[in-house]
C-alpha cells in the first residue's frame, strides 16, 4: 500500500527537510548538521539522530539519495509494524485469530497509513517501540498456575536469561528515544511495569533494563555537550496548551475512532467524544490502579487469573506515560507542536491493542461470543473502507506536503532555482525551498514568541541586516503563503523595505528583491 500510495515519493514536511538534510550532510562527511539553513553550519540537537543514520546507511549501501531511501524504509517499516502488531496480539491472546485481527487494523487505518507515506520519524519510532514491547513479553512468564510476572529465577540462568532479553528492551526503548525524545515515556512506562510485575530481583531487573537504555542515550548527549550549547536544543518555559490546539487532537480522535466523515463530526460537535474520552479515560486509570495495588499485595504465587495480562497492563501503562510527555513537552519545550496525527499515533496503536485484548475476551465466553465477532467484524469492516477511500486519494493526490504538485510548480521556487549560487534566500518557510530546489536559505527575522521569537533588539538587529542584504542586490525574499510584506512584518516594518520590488506574485507567495536580480 505505501508503494502504491507514493509514486512520486513520499510526502515531505518541515521536520522532513531536517532528517533528508542530516542524512545528506552525514553522507557528505560534514556531520549531522542543519544544510537546509544557509547559515553557520551547526549540529543537529533538536532533532534526535537515527532516522537521518537509517537513511545514510541505506545510502552507503545502495546508493540512494536519502529522500528515495526514506521510501525504501517506509515501505519495509509499513510490513514490520504490521507484523510486530500481530506478533504482540498472539503473544497476549495466545488467539491465531485477534493476532491476525490486529494486524489488519494496524494496516488499514487510514491515519497509520498516511503517516508512513511522509518522511516522519513516526514510522521508526513504531517499530523500535513496537520491538520493545514484544521484547518485554518474552521476558514475562506465562505459565499457568503461576503469577504473571516477570519470571522468577528458578535456577541460575533462569533470572540471566530474563535479563538480558531485559536488556534488549531497553537498547530498542533507547534507539526508540534516538529517534524521537517523547520515547522517554516508553523509559517510564518499562521501569513502573517491571517494578510491579517483579515477583522478586526488582532492582536487579531495572538494572538489566537500564543497561540496555542509558549507554546509547548517553552517547548521543555526550555528543551534543561536545559540539553544540544544549543537549536537545530545548529551553525550559511555560507556554500553556491553546484550547485550539486540544480541538484538533479531539478532531483527529474523532476521526480515528469513526472514520465515516458525518459520524466524527457529530461526535466532535456534540461532545459525545468528550464524554466517551473521559469515562475511557477515568474507566482505564481505575483499572490500572486497581490492578496496581492488587499485584502489590497479593502473594508470589497467587494465581494467574488474579494477575493482568501483563502486555495489556502495560499498554494500558504507556497511554497514560505518553499523554503525559507530550502535554509535558508542549507545556514546558515546545509549544509549536500539534495534536496531528503522527503526534497522537503511538496512543492509537496502544488503543488497538487494548481494543484486540477486550474483543478477544468477550469472544472467549460462550454467551457473548457472537457479540465479540461481530464487533470486530465491524471494526475491521469500517476500516477497510476507510483505507479504501485513503488509498484512492493518496494515489491521485500526487505528492504530499511539499512533494506536491503544487510546490513544485510554483512560480516563486521556479525562479529562485534559476538564481546565481551566491544570491542568499530569506524566506518564511526554508524547507519548502528545500525541499523544492535543493538550496539553504535563511529564516526571516520573528518578533519575540515563546518558540522561535528574538527579543526586541537582536530582532531589531536582524531585521536591519536582512533590509541591508536584499536592498543591496546580495537576497531575495520568498514569502509562502503571505499577500505581501507588510502582512509578514506589519506596516511599521514594511516601512523599512522602500525599494524592493515584487519580483513574482502567484498561487498565495510572493518574491521580493531589486530590478537587477534575473
Amino acid at each position: 500500500m505505501v508503494w502504491y500510495v507514493t509514486p512520486a515519493g513520499l510526502g515531505l514536511t518541515n521536520d522532513s527537510a531536517a532528517y533528508i538534510g542530516g542524512a545528506r550532510s552525514l553522507l557528505a562527511g560534514t556531520g549531522y548538521s542543519d544544510i537546509w539553513l544557509d547559515s553557520t553550519r551547526e549540529p543537529l540537537t533538536h532533532y534526535p539522530p537515527l532516522l537521518s543514520l537509517t537513511l545514510s546507511g541505506i545510502g552507503l549501501l545502495t546508493g540512494l539519495d536519502p529522500y528515495r531511501a526514506a521510501r525504501a524504509l517506509h515501505i519495509a517499516l509499513f510490513a514490520a509494524n504490521t507484523g510486530l502488531m500481530g506478533l504482540l496480539g498472539f503473544r497476549m491472546t495466545k488467539s491465531q485469530a485477534a493476532s491476525v485481527g490486529l494486524a489488519l487494523l494496524f494496516c488499514a487505518n487510514a491515519d497509520l497509513l498516511r503517516i508512513h507515506a511522509q518522511v516522519l520519524s513516526e514510522p521508526l519510532f513504531l517499530f523500535f517501540s513496537l520491538a520493545s514491547f514484544l521484547t518485554f513479553s518474552i521476558a514475562v512468564e506465562h505459565q499457568p498456575g503461576q503469577k504473571t510476572t516477570l519470571e522468577k529465577p528458578k535456577t541460575g540462568n533462569r533470572i540471566l536469561d530474563t535479563g538480558y532479553w531485559l536488556l534488549a528492551t531497553g537498547f530498542l526503548t533507547a534507539l526508540a528515544f534516538l529517534t524521537r525524545y517523547s520515547a522517554l515515556a516508553l523509559i517510564a512506562t518499562f521501569l513502573t511495569a517491571i517494578f510491579l510485575l517483579s515477583a522478586q530481583a526488582r532492582f536487579r531487573r531495572i538494572a538489566f533494563f537500564l543497561g540496555g537504555v542509558i549507554p546509547p542515550i548517553a552517547a548521543w548527549f555526550i555528543r551534543n555537550s561536545l559540539v553544540a550549547d544544549s543537549a536537545t536544543n530545548r529551553v525550559l518555559q511555560f507556554n500553556p496548551i491553546q484550547i485550539s490546539n486540544v480541538r484538533t487532537g479531539l478532531w483527529n480522535i474523532a476521526h480515528f475512532l469513526s472514520p465515516a466523515p458525518v459520524m466524527a463530526e457529530w461526535m466532535f460537535k456534540s461532545g459525545a467524544l468528550n464524554i466517551f474520552l473521559a469515562l475511557f479515560g477515568l474507566g482505564l486509570l481505575a483499572w490500572l490502579a486497581f490492578n496496581a495495588w492488587k499485584i502489590l499485595v497479593q502473594s508470589p504465587n497467587s494465581p494467574v487469573s488474579k494477575s493482568p495480562n501483563p502486555l495489556v497492563f502495560t499498554t494500558a501503562l504507556y497511554i497514560f506515560g505518553y499523554l503525559g510527555a507530550v502535554l509535558f513537552s508542549m507545556s514546558f519545550f515546545d509549544a509549536s507542536t500539534k495534536f496531528q496525527p503522527r503526534i497522537l499515533a503511538p496512543l492509537y496503536v496502544s488503543w488497538m491493542i487494548l481494543l484486540a485484548a477486550g474483543l478477544n475476551t468477550v469472544t472467549t465466553k460462550p454467551n457473548r461470543a457472537v457479540l465479540g465477532w461481530g464487533g470486530a467484524i465491524l471494526v475491521l469492516a469500517v476500516s477497510m473502507f476507510s483505507i479504501r477511500q485513503s488509498i484512492i486519494e493518496l494515489r491521485e493526490m500526487d505528492g504530499l506536503g511539499y512533494a506536491s504538485w503544487r510546490w513544485r510548480q510554483a512560480e516563486v521556487l521556479a525562479y529562485i532555482r534559476n538564481l546565481p549560487p551566491d544570491i542568499a534566500i530569506y524566506s518564511n518557510s526554508p524547507p519548502a525551498v528545500y525541499h523544492v530546489t535543493g538550496r539553504a536559505s535563511r529564516v526571516i527575522p520573528t518578533p519575540v514568541n515563546p518558540v522561535t521569537g528574538l527579543p526586541r533588539s537582536e530582532y531589531d538587529q536582524a531585521l536591519a541586516e536582512m533590509r541591508d542584504e536584499l536592498l543591496a542586490g546580495r537576497a531575495v525574499l520568498v514569502l509562502f503563503d503571505v499577500s505581501d510584506i507588510e502582512d509578514a512584518f506589519g506596516e511599521e516594518n514594511a516601512l523599512q523595505f522602500d525599494g524592493l520590488v515584487l519580483l513574482v506574485k502567484a498561487q498565495g507567495h510572493v518574491l521580493y528583491g531589486v530590478p537587477e536580480i534575473k
